[in-house]
């Protein structure tokens, strides 16, 4: 078996040269470096166009692994960037369908079977490769790293990647509140089950709430399920971006990079106050959230996920800090007391229709009643007296 058929099978590794390190200037924030620490010119061109175009670093960050990776399989097969096939593409693809992602890898001895279900919460566990979006999102960096070189000039004048026209051109002048048509993969992408969001019961949420064991963590926790804010949204918040009177936190979103008010829940505030009582007033310009260990610090998204993680491993759950979220969605579009586009406005969704997803009806939160279903007796059949029983029996099938 040849090299190409390995990788795409999965008995081979990539080389683990290269990295994607801090850059000097802000376009791009980050460059991508070979074995060798030496910038990858057609890389920071293409990084630099990202940062731009205003894509946060995050996002540019992301885009430079991504062609790592895909420059560490040129460099394997011997193929320059500019002599790329599909051919390589789909080495690429194999690769990722059958690696082991070693950010799944488990270590713990009891650690749950990748693909299983936890029955507590009803959510699957990761499997042990790449996500069919990780493979897509893989794809779509390669795509645009050779179109942006097409547009300067560059690299072969087909792109490598597939492409379906036909939908790129069904989805070009769509409204956001039309249904998405039904279309065709573009080869090599990978079909995506489209899952609702899972939020957490309220008898599974006293039991993460109660395993917190201090009052920040469930301060943290009652923000995140009453604002639903992300993880690294409230652990930006400071001193400045607390509205006591207005019941409001502000902070940075996501998506716009705009400083916005978010509403929180008194019993969050409470919270709040008590652990300020605690620690004290931080500076004005440094995060609320400290941690409790060792020098002064603000609190990361890491350090919130490992607090998550060792209540699972405590309840048998698999909950993510992302499930808050969802939790606070699914509280406020079915509690009866807020219309869509008032929940829209709160997590500040681009599209109603993102919204619109968390009104979605699971089998978890219909048990009781489907449980008073299956127990219902069944309709005995009665006819009136005085009919002759050959003749009900003739004209029902009784």
């Amino acid at each position: 078996m040849d090299l190409r058929h390995e990788l795409m099978e999965g008995r081979a590794e990539l080389p683990r040269v290269g990295a994607v390190v801090p850059a000097r200037g802000i376009h791009p924030p980050y460059i991508v470096v070979n074995g060798y620490d030496d910038e990858i010119e057609p890389v920071t061109a293409y990084l630099r166009d990202l940062a731009l175009n205003d894509s946060s670093p995050l996002t540019v960050r992301s885009y430079g692994y991504g062609l790592l990776r895909w420059f560490r399989l040129l460099w394997l097969l011997g193929v320059v960037w500019e002599k790329a096939t599909e051919a390589e593409i789909a080495v690429l693809t194999g690769w990722l369908r059958s690696a082991a992602n070693p950010q799944r890898q488990r270590k713990s001895a009891g650690a749950a079977a990748p693909g299983s279900v936890n029955l507590r919460t009803g959510k699957p566990v990761l499997r042990a490769g790449y996500a069919p979006r990780t493979i897509n999102h893989a794809l779509s960096v390669v795509s645009g790293f050779y179109e942006f070189h097409a547009h300067q000039g560059n690299g072969p004048v087909t792109n490598p990647v597939p492409d379906s026209p036909q939908r790129r051109r069904a989805l070009a002048h769509r409204s956001p509140l039309e249904p998405k048509p039904v279309l065709g993969r573009a080869r090599l992408r990978q079909k995506v089950a489209d899952r609702p969001p899972r939020s957490i019961p309220d008898h599974l949420w006293d039991e993460l709430f109660e395993r917190m064991g201090c009052e920040r963590d469930r301060a943290l926790l009652e923000f995140y399920v009453s604002s639903g804010a992300r993880a690294e949204e409230l652990l930006g918040v400071g001193i400045g971006d607390l509205d006591w009177a207005g019941q409001k936190i502000y902070l940075i979103s996501k998506g716009t990079r705009e400083r916005q008010p978010v509403p929180a829940s008194p019993q969050a505030f409470v919270r709040l106050a008590r652990y300020l009582d605690e620690i004290g007033t931080p500076p004005a310009d440094e995060p609320l959230w400290r941690t409790r260990r060792g020098a002064d610090r603000p609190m990361t998204y890491w350090a919130m996920r490992r607090i998550i993680q060792r209540a699972n491993e405590a309840l048998g759950t698999n909950w993510t800090l992302h499930d808050l979220r969802h939790t606070a969605a699914n509280r406020m579009a079915n509690g009866g007391k807020l219309t869509l586009p008032e929940v829209q406005a709160v997590l500040r969704h681009a599209n109603i229709q993102t919204t619109s997803r968390y009104l979605a009806v699971r089998v978890e939160e219909i048990f009781d009643k489907l449980t008073e279903h299956y127990n219902a007796p069944r309709v005995e059949r009665s006819y009136p007296t005085g009919y002759n029983a050959d003749d009900i029996a003739a004209v029902f099938g009784a």
